[in-house]
C-alpha cells in the first residue's frame, strides 16, 4: 500500500474526507508533504481532544487547600544571608541554569516576529525584550564571575528568527557557547465541526501546544541529558513576557536547596480578591494552581487572621526544579486545555477563509500542569514591583507602557 493510501484511510477512519478532496487538488510536491504530515500526526489524540470540549466541565475538581507561602520581606537579614550564601555557591560550582520559553509571537502586540524581538522605548536608543533579560542575567553572573547555561525555547514558527536575532545582536554580550535554542512541540488545528484545518502553505495548520509543552521539549530535544551532563541540579524557568523576572535570586535558589523541595515558585500578592489570575494552592495533596474561575466567591474572599488572602499567592512563572523533577515530569501525560481561537483556512475549492468570529480549538499544556506529578513545593512571595511587569497587550493592561513604567521606576532611569 501506497503512503497516500494510507494517509486516505487514515482520513477516512477519522471523518476528515474534505482533506481527501483537497488532496485531490493540489501539485504533486504539496500532496507529498501534505501526505507526510497526515502520517506523522496523532489524529486520534486531536479526535479524543476535540471530543472533551463537548463535555460539561466542572468548576472545581478535587479538594481545594491553601498553600503556605513565605514572604521575601519578612526574612530575616540573616536568614537572607544564610540562604543567598547556599545559592550562590551553587551558582559559582554551576549547578544552576536558566530557561526561557520564548515560542510566541507578538501578534497581540501588533508586531511581526518573536515576542522577544520586540523593542520598548526604553533609554536612547530602545531595548528589545531579550535584550533585557541578558543584560538582567549579565548583570547578576557579573558578581559570581560565571555564566550559566541558557536554554531558550522557540516554536517551529519563530525559531530560526530568534537564532537570527541573537546572532546578528552578537548575543547582546553573552557567551554564545552557552545559550542553547530548543522547540517546543505543536498540536493540530481543529474546527467547530471536528475539522482539522488546512492552510495557504497547503499542510494541516498547526500550533505550539503550550508552555506545558517544555518538559517534553527538554526531553527531546536532549536539553535534560546536557544539563546532566554539565552537572547542572537545578533550573529556574520563566516566560520571556516579564522583563523584570529576577532570573538568577540566590536567596531563591538558597531556600530551595535548604527545603529540599522538588520545585518552588515565585508569587506576588492579589491585589483584590477578583484579581483574574492563578493562585497557588494544594490540589488533592498535590502542588498545583487554582484557576479564577475555579475559585468559589467565599474561596476568593477567604482571609487568614492577619487579614490576608488565604488563595492570595499568585502566579507569574517563575519556577525553580530540580532537573530529576523535570525528567520525572517529561514521562507524563499532562492534562490539555482548549482555546477557541479565530485561524484562516483553505477550503476545499483551495479559496482562503477568514473567519470573523473564533472558528476552532488550540490545544495547549500549562507548564503548572505538570505539578501534579510532585510531592511538595515552597513558594516565595515577592513584591510585584520588583519583580512582576508583563506585556502581553498592545495597550492598556500589561502593555509596553505599563511595564515601561515598573522598570524605568525600578531602575531609576528617565522616561
Amino acid at each position: 500500500m501506497s503512503k497516500k493510501e494510507d494517509a486516505i484511510l487514515k482520513l477516512k477512519k477519522y471523518n476528515q474526507d474534505h482533506i481527501i478532496r483537497i488532496l485531490q487538488k493540489i501539485d504533486k510536491k504539496d500532496q507529498e508533504n501534505l501526505i507526510n504530515q497526515i502520517l506523522e500526526i496523532d489524529l486520534g489524540q486531536i479526535m479524543d481532544l476535540y471530543e472533551k470540549t463537548k463535555k460539561d466541565k466542572k468548576k472545581t475538581t478535587g479538594k481545594i487547600e491553601p498553600i503556605n507561602s513565605l514572604e521575601k520581606s519578612k526574612i530575616s537579614k540573616d536568614e537572607i544571608n544564610k540562604l543567598s550564601n547556599i545559592g550562590k555557591s551553587s551558582i559559582k560550582e554551576g549547578k544552576y541554569a536558566v530557561v526561557t520559553m520564548a515560542g510566541g509571537q507578538g501578534t497581540r502586540l501588533g508586531f511581526s516576529g518573536p515576542k522577544g524581538t520586540f523593542k520598548l522605548d526604553i533609554g536612547k536608543k530602545g531595548k528589545y525584550i531579550f535584550e533585557i533579560l541578558t543584560e538582567t542575567l549579565k548583570r547578576a553572573y557579573k558578581e559570581y564571575g560565571f555564566e550559566s547555561y541558557w536554554y531558550i525555547m522557540t516554536s517551529e514558527e519563530n525559531n530560526d528568527d530568534t537564532i537570527k536575532f541573537f546572532e546578528e545582536n552578537n548575543y547582546f554580550g553573552y557567551d554564545k557557547e552557552k545559550v542553547k535554542f530548543f522547540s517546543q512541540g505543536k498540536l493540530p488545528l481543529i474546527d467547530k465541526n471536528g475539522k482539522l484545518l488546512i492552510g495557504k502553505d497547503f499542510k494541516i495548520r498547526e500550533a505550539s501546544d503550550g508552555n506545558g509543552g517544555v518538559y517534553v521539549a527538554l526531553e527531546k530535544n536532549k536539553m535534560i541529558d546536557h544539563m546532566k551532563k554539565n552537572g547542572i541540579e537545578r533550573v529556574f524557568i520563566c516566560g520571556v513576557d516579564n522583563i523584570m523576572v529576577n532570573m538568577v535570586d540566590p536567596v531563591f535558589l538558597g531556600m530551595t536547596i535548604e527545603k529540599n523541595v522538588p520545585i518552588a515558585s515565585k508569587s506576588i500578592s492579589k491585589l483584590y480578591p477578583d484579581e483574574k489570575v492563578g493562585v497557588f494552592c494544594i490540589r488533592d495533596k498535590k502542588p498545583g494552581i487554582i484557576e479564577y474561575i475555579e475559585l468559589t466567591e467565599q474561596m476568593r474572599n477567604a482571609k487568614n487572621e492577619n487579614g490576608k488572602l488565604i488563595y492570595g499567592d499568585a502566579n507569574i512563572v517563575s519556577h525553580l526544579l530540580k532537573v530529576d523533577a523535570l525528567e520525572e515530569i517529561a514521562t507524563k501525560k499532562l492534562d490539555y486545555h482548549a482555546a477557541v481561537k479565530k485561524n484562516a483556512y483553505i477550503n476545499e475549492n483551495l479559496e482562503e477563509v477568514i473567519p470573523t468570529e473564533p472558528n476552532s480549538y488550540k490545544f495547549e499544556s500549562f507548564i503548572f500542569d505538570g505539578f501534579k506529578f510532585l510531592d511538595n513545593m515552597a513558594v516565595l512571595q515577592v513584591k510585584r514591583e520588583e519583580e512582576f511587569s508583563p506585556i502581553k497587550n498592545k495597550d492598556g493592561l500589561d502593555s509596553p507602557a505599563t511595564a515601561k513604567e515598573i522598570y524605568c521606576k525600578y531602575w531609576n532611569i528617565s522616561i
